[in-house]
């Protein structure tokens, strides 16, 4: 179901204004990327039973970008949860993330950022790297930023989302998007990256590095890593933590799972380690709650 837009929204808008083009993805992709493999049997479907949950539109200063939304189906306003893509896009991985996180009572909305760019969820296995090329590096972190302030301006609009409660999660590339909007928005409470990048740009003409902003972050960041991540070595993890307590940040914590690569929370990909994902996962939860999402 798509969302009502509030007629004021505009006036919630955030004020970055991006190059008018246009939005090669209006409508989300059903089923699960193709780059992703065939789906395991270790896949966790969450059903929307009591929830309120699809397909919405979320205006920017450009355009609209879809995006998908999960919520309890009565009470409100819920405490809101930012879920940023893995570089596959708005997949159904992610839309099941949102319902899970419904199911525990919050509004949960994940904005397909590579509306502009490119359908991630069309490519193959076997062209990653186009996928990265035409799609991924374009996406810069301005941009991404701007489009995760929109989201949380729409949310606030529906009057079923308390933004003043505002935490982000993501996943891989999301993970890092992660890190990168907790240096821009001083609001969050709590901030969960997953596997994200950290000293890492993903943009040469727009580069942030989380590392190098660590005194930007103000919110309470739970990172969670693998140690056998080929891409991500434990010594930029235990770096980044020592950087945002040199900053004050003394409430982040990092957890680097000994037994666990990268994308060990993707249950539907061979790379999913049920342990860490699942005590992961409950410290998710238990870290919105201790820094009052909840």
């Amino acid at each position: 179901m798509n969302e009502i837009i509030h007629p004021q929204l505009q006036s919630l808008m955030p004020k970055t204004q991006l190059t008018r083009r246009g939005f090669v993805i209006t409508s989300l992709a059903t089923g699960f990327a193709l780059a992703a493999g065939p789906v395991q049997a270790s896949v966790i479907r969450t059903d929307a039973k009591g929830l309120i949950a699809g397909e919405v539109k979320i205006p920017t200063s450009d355009g609209q970008i879809p995006g998908y939304r999960a919520m309890p189906a009565s009470g409100g306003p819920f405490a809101t949860i930012l879920v940023v893509q893995e570089i596959f896009g708005v997949h159904e991985h992610i839309k099941d993330i949102c319902r899970r996180l419904a199911k525990e009572g919050y509004f949960a909305v994940a904005p397909e950022l590579y509306a502009r760019q490119g359908d991630a969820s069309k490519y193959s296995m076997r062209q990653i790297s186009k996928l990265f090329k035409e799609v991924v590096l374009k996406k810069s972190d301005r941009e991404t930023a701007s489009d995760l302030d929109a989201t949380v301006a729409w949310a606030k609009s529906t009057g079923k989302a308390n933004t003043e409660k505002l935490a982000i999660t993501g996943f891989c590339w999301g993970g890092r998007a992660t890190l990168v909007y907790a240096t821009h928005n001083p609001k969050l409470r709590a901030a969960v990256p997953w596997y994200g990048h950290i000293s890492r740009s993903m943009n040469p003409d727009d580069p942030i590095i989380p590392l190098k902003r660590a005194a930007d972050i103000k919110a309470a960041v739970l990172g969670l890593y693998g140690a056998r991540d080929r891409g991500i070595p434990v010594s930029d993890v235990r770096a980044l933590e020592a950087a945002l307590k040199a900053a004050g940040n003394v409430k982040s914590q990092f957890v680097v799972y000994p037994d666990a690569g990268h994308a060990f929370h993707a249950d539907y990909r061979p790379s999913y380690r049920e342990g860490p994902a699942k005590d992961g996962w409950k410290r998710m939860l238990a870290w919105f709650r201790a820094h009052g999402v909840n």
